[in-house]
């Protein structure tokens, strides 16, 4: 990604402090959502990873992934696949629990949307802890399908998620568009 580019996405990310609770600074991407130019650059940047590792189809987080993922999926000529919180898909299944800071969580995907055969690219808003997103590597492996990556605009370094993710991720890249 041109400096450029990533230095527009960046001008775009408005922080909000101690958000939702005391001493978080909150990354607000609304704003850069809601530039035309800034989303075009971000979709872009995206959608030329999905290419550059080959992907068939791609897998959004909810809920902000969703937001980053439909289109880029439209300009990579690639399937979209949501990945909901448990309990939020009609029909038939697979679910993965995963532990976050205090407690547990669960997202599924429905069971006849990835197959063998399929290389999926996640995508999604930030990577902080890592957790949903080696949640969704693992689901996508469950599915039969291949991880050909996963691809987020940015990534909290603080935080520690990309040492949590790699061994989950078994060679497969984990491209952030900007690491703070």
């Amino acid at each position: 990604m041109a400096i450029a580019a990533q230095e527009l996405l960046l001008s775009r990310i408005r922080d909000v402090p101690d958000y939702p609770k005391p001493g978080v600074m909150f990354k607000d991407i609304t704003p850069l959502l809601a530039d035309p130019e800034a989303f075009t650059a971000l979709t872009e940047a995206l959608a030329e990873l999905c290419a550059r590792h080959r992907a068939t189809k791609i897998v959004g987080l909810e809920a902000r992934g969703f937001i980053l993922a439909a289109p880029v999926a439209v300009r990579a000529g690639v399937g979209f696949i949501p990945v909901r919180k448990a309990g939020k898909l009609p029909g038939a299944t697979l679910s993965q629990a995963y532990e976050l800071e205090y407690g547990t969580a669960e997202i599924e995907v429905h069971a006849e949307d990835l197959s063998a055969g399929d290389r999926v690219m996640v995508i999604d808003d930030v990577l902080a802890t890592g957790g949903t997103a080696e949640a969704s590597v693992e689901l996508i492996r469950r599915a039969g399908a291949e991880v050909a990556g996963v691809g987020v605009l940015m990534e909290l370094g603080f935080l520690g998620g990309r040492a949590r993710l790699e061994p989950a991720l078994h060679g497969a890249p984990l491209d952030a568009l900007i690491t703070l």
